[in-house]
């Protein structure tokens, strides 16, 4: 049997470690920006994901990307009760 993984909750993220996210490979067919972007906001804290944004848009990445389907992390992000702070800090750097 697996052994379920451990939670961990206030994880200190590093600027290194955040930045790897920049990396994150998405799968064929998948906008590279918009795959970054959603892994980011999938796994960070808010005050770590506005350090990714601010990263993220210094390499010159589209903050408006979509996925197949045209829809932007922006959207999905709204559609979260508890995401008020990640909306925040995507709409403060531009998003639509």
């Amino acid at each position: 049997m697996k052994k379920d993984k451990e939670k961990v909750l206030d994880e200190v993220w590093t600027e290194d470690r955040v930045r790897e996210f920049l990396a994150s490979e998405p799968k064929a067919g998948t906008d590279a920006d918009f795959h970054a972007l959603l892994k980011a906001y999938q796994s960070m804290r808010a005050d770590d994901f506005e350090l990714f944004i601010d990263m993220f848009l210094e390499t010159n990445r589209n903050l408006n990307a979509t996925d197949k389907a045209g829809r932007t992390v922006l959207s999905y992000a709204k559609e979260h009760r508890n995401s008020g702070e990640h909306v925040a800090a995507l709409e403060a750097k531009g998003a639509v």
